[in-house]
């Protein structure tokens, strides 16, 4: 005959799916000073050996950098323009975002049929 243990039953009054007390359920503080945070991207390596970047200033960063973040005009807007006076980068996104339309509408025609 063989013998097999006891089957485990949730506890009365526990809840599906919790963990831990109440008192878990409250945020966390950081371990981290401030001092640190201030002056490290915290999160940033992905070494294991590594350690976290130290944030430089402003001069230290290239200027492409901060183009990152700037908005580019929508397709609908550059189709009003006339495309021969639009700027190099204004024109290469129209390109990008007409292809782009094109492909989608041509996909959807395609599973219509």
């Amino acid at each position: 005959m063989i013998k097999l243990p006891a089957a485990r039953t949730p506890m009365a009054g526990a809840k599906k799916g919790s963990k831990g007390s109440a008192a878990s359920d409250a945020p966390k503080e950081s371990i981290l000073s401030k001092e640190v945070k201030s002056t490290t991207v915290v999160g940033a390596d992905i070494l294991k050996a590594g350690a976290d970047p130290k944030i430089l200033p402003d001069s230290e960063y290239p200027d492409w950098l901060w183009h990152l973040i700037d908005k580019h005009p929508a397709l609908s807007e550059l189709r009003r323009k006339n495309t021969e006076t639009l700027p190099y980068e204004n024109l290469k996104h129209f390109v990008k975002l007409d292809n782009r339309s094109r492909i989608k509408e041509h996909n959807s025609l395609k599973a219509k049929n």
